[in-house]
């Protein structure tokens, strides 16, 4: 493999996660002297998606049927618009020529994440994320560097979470065992033990169900401050149920998204006569719940538990999680040094960086991949 030593300089990363609920764009200088760990927060910002756009990619994450090619191909370009506006408005606001932006990592909107495991049991695992790289580099001027997860899982890994490499350039301790926790759609882990190997792996729901269950009862995108969750009681029973899906009990590595965890999947475990308040209770428990039993099963001396992703801003959600994991300090990104809103689209950057300059971009130990692997698509300006 031919390596290359890091390009300093401006980079922007972009990701839209599985909730959808907007466009993360992050300005991110890399070089030396820039910080302790040579990558520095310039700007960031978050773009919403246009409505009927967003329905639709949600409906199809979550395995609603695409209405043929002709949809698929449209919204791959539609995607790749929304992005190149969201690093405009982001350059203008920060006051950043484009010419002074070395390139875009863009992870794009997965609609479909079929990696190999009981959850899907194809003979061609595959995962697909849309939202054309050439739409955003003749958009913007600047090379972009998208596709990042499907060479994963060409090496027989899961395509996810590429985070960990980025979690442990910048948070990795010498003195104790950390977590990193991203609380987006779906949770994941990045296991940092004091010494040995980088681990992370997926563990359940965090927003998706809560967010996908507040917009049904409330018609509100996600429940702020968890005080929709906060307003009814745990059903014991339920949480039970929800559980006791095998996925929970499987071994890293693995991953998940909307195709498994749905509002349907829930359907299809309710009673009848349970409140929507108590099932937002419920399914805020069975997110604190699935967190705090992988690490307790993983990593079961972790003393610091560092948290970003859209979830940090829930305190109830961060409260149970607290309380289930009471030997752990669990605290935000923001404490290192790292805005816990904007910690996935700087890793894109720093993914982008690692593609331009030949660098492995996954950690074979958690993806499950054959090996490292450079990650991405180049697609020049």
């Amino acid at each position: 493999m031919t390596t290359s030593m890091p390009a300093d300089g401006l980079y922007v990363g972009l990701i839209s996660g599985t909730s959808a609920d907007g466009i993360d764009a992050a300005l991110v200088r890399f070089g030396a002297g820039v910080s302790d760990t040579g990558c520095r927060l310039e700007h960031g910002v978050v773009v919403p998606w246009d409505e009927a756009l967003r329905a639709r990619l949600v409906a199809l994450g979550q395995g609603g049927d695409a209405r043929g090619l002709d949809e698929i191909g449209t919204l791959d370009v539609q995607v790749g618009e929304a992005f190149a506006r969201a690093v405009r408005e982001l350059l203008a606001i920060a006051g950043v020529d484009a010419r002074d932006i070395v390139a875009i990592g863009s992870h794009g909107q997965t609609i479909r994440h079929r990696p190999a495991g009981a959850a899907y049991d194809g003979a061609h695992p595959f995962t697909w994320q849309i939202g054309d790289g050439n739409v955003i580099a003749e958009r913007c001027g600047i090379a972009t560097v998208a596709d990042f997860r499907r060479r994963d899982v060409a090496a027989g890994g899961q395509g996810a979470p590429l985070v960990p490499a980025f979690h442990a350039a910048m948070l990795h301790s010498s003195i104790e065992d950390r977590a990193v926790l991203n609380l987006g759609g779906i949770a994941n882990f990045t296991l940092l033990p004091r010494v040995g190997d980088v681990r992370g792996f997926d563990t359940g729901p965090a927003n998706a169900l809560l967010d996908a269950w507040c917009l049904r009862h409330r018609g509100e995108a996600f429940d702020r401050d968890g005080a929709f969750a906060a307003s009814g009681r745990v059903d014991d029973a339920l949480l039970a149920r929800l559980l006791d899906e095998p996925w929970f009990t499987l071994p890293p590595p693995k991953s998940s998204g909307r195709e498994q965890f749905h509002l349907d999947w829930v359907d299809a475990r309710l009673g009848g006569s349970e409140s929507a308040a108590d099932v937002q209770a419920t399914l805020l428990e069975l997110s604190a719940a699935t967190v705090a039993n992988a690490l307790l099963a993983h990593q079961p001396d972790t003393r610091r538990v560092l948290v970003c992703g859209g979830g940090v801003r829930n305190p109830a959600l961060i409260a149970r999680i607290a309380a289930r994991l009471p030997n752990c300090t669990v605290e935000a990104t923001d404490v290192h040094g790292l805005d816990a809103d904007f910690v996935e689209a700087m890793a894109f950057a720093w993914l982008a960086r690692q593609t331009l300059s030949h660098l492995p971009g996954n950690v074979p130990a958690v993806t499950g991949a054959r090996g490292p692997r450079v990650l991405g698509t180049v697609y020049p300006a």
